[in-house]
């Protein structure tokens, strides 16, 4: 019971110590824009990750480009870079226009990393 105890602390001192709670054992998280962006954060959120990490898999022709719209790509671009930078959740900030997901966004043959 006192292992038990001392594990719900350490979960709640990290929850209020960070903000969120650290996933453990490696669990695997991707980067995706939140439903709510206007089109002009996607856009910059779009061009910031894709001038830091390599975004060819949204050009024409590759896995990714379809469908062609912005919340789609942004997302794809903010989810490479989270990847590129080691998977910290403030990598996945973009000012509040970006959600940690817990469940694989990857459709068809496009496959998030």
């Amino acid at each position: 019971m006192a292992k038990a105890s001392l594990t719900l602390f350490i979960l709640l001192l990290s929850y209020f110590s960070v903000g969120m709670l650290t996933l453990v054992y490696g669990q695997k998280t991707w980067c995706v824009a939140k439903p709510s962006s206007d089109e002009t954060t996607l856009k910059q959120n779009l061009n910031y990750a894709c001038s830091n990490v390599d975004c060819s898999i949204l050009r024409e022709g590759c896995p990714c480009f379809s469908p062609y719209n912005l919340m789609n790509h942004a997302s794809i671009a903010m989810n490479l870079y989270y990847q590129a930078k080691g998977r910290n959740h403030w990598n996945c900030h973009f000012g509040n226009s970006a959600l940690v997901v817990l469940t694989d966004p990857s459709y068809g043959s496009c496959i998030y990393e």
